[in-house]
């Protein structure tokens, strides 16, 4: 079976002018939509959660749809890598409760997840290339040659402040399994998710210093996954 490395290769050489052309088209083709689904779906997405009153409002009003309706909104996050997490997993917490809120954004999480590992193996880089500069999807390339690399990528996903969505996308040009990959992308993403819903979950309480400790203590905890990550990223580098 060709390893990755090489279907990365051959997926960055050109072979001919027809294929420059259709490859081209497709991509602003893909560029075009994701920008009109951003403007006509993601902008007011995030424009509800971000009010939370107006939000749980909206909870109160759809019953128990509007819990599939959430773990569709989590799905269109995760595909949409330009589209925000952070304020839906707080939405989460203040409309649903800490509990519930997480257990719902984990289920969007690895339902998008699954449909981006699903959509990467199929058209690969190129996709990939639509929401992430290419210096930053290099960045990751030690992936693809890793031995231990369901432990290393469980850690990266682990680790608050890494780049989840990019992390996500990028995955699926790996050797990895697919079931290890869900496995990770709903566990290993559980405290990112947690602090967010907890967070959300005290604003809606009304328990505003709590809610404020959280965020801080978020924030940096985040600082330091992504100087951790940023160190996990060169060392690997530097070892090839």
């Amino acid at each position: 079976m060709k390893s990755q490395m090489r279907i990365l290769a051959e997926e960055k050489r050109l072979t001919g002018k027809q294929k420059r052309i259709i490859s081209v088209f497709v991509i602003i083709l893909l560029m075009v939509f994701t920008a009109a689904v951003m403007w006509f779906i993601g902008r007011p997405m995030v424009s509800l959660v971000s009010e939370p009153e107006q939000f749980r409002d909206w909870v109160e009003s759809k019953g128990l749809w509007s819990r599939f309706i959430f773990i569709g909104m989590m799905i269109f996050q995760v595909v949409i890598a330009l589209v925000p997490g952070e304020p839906l997993e707080i939405g989460a917490g203040y409309a649903f409760g800490a509990i519930e809120g997480t257990l719902l954004c984990v289920a969007g999480v690895t339902l998008g997840s699954l449909l981006v590992f699903g959509l990467v193996r199929k058209f690969g880089i190129r996709l990939i290339e639509v929401f992430f500069d290419f210096d930053k999807i290099k960045k990751l390339k030690f992936l693809q040659n890793e031995k231990r690399l369901d432990l290393i990528t469980f850690i990266v996903f682990f680790l608050p402040g890494t780049p989840k969505d990019l992390l996500t996308y990028f995955v699926g040009l790996t050797d990895i399994k697919l079931s290890k990959f869900i496995f990770i992308a709903s566990v290993a993403r559980l405290p990112s998710v947690i602090t967010s819903t907890v967070g959300g979950s005290a604003l809606g309480m009304k328990q505003y210093e709590f809610a404020a400790i959280v965020f801080a203590a978020t924030v940096l905890l985040s600082l330091l996954g992504l100087f951790i990550y940023n160190k996990i990223c060169a060392y690997r580098e530097k070892k090839k």
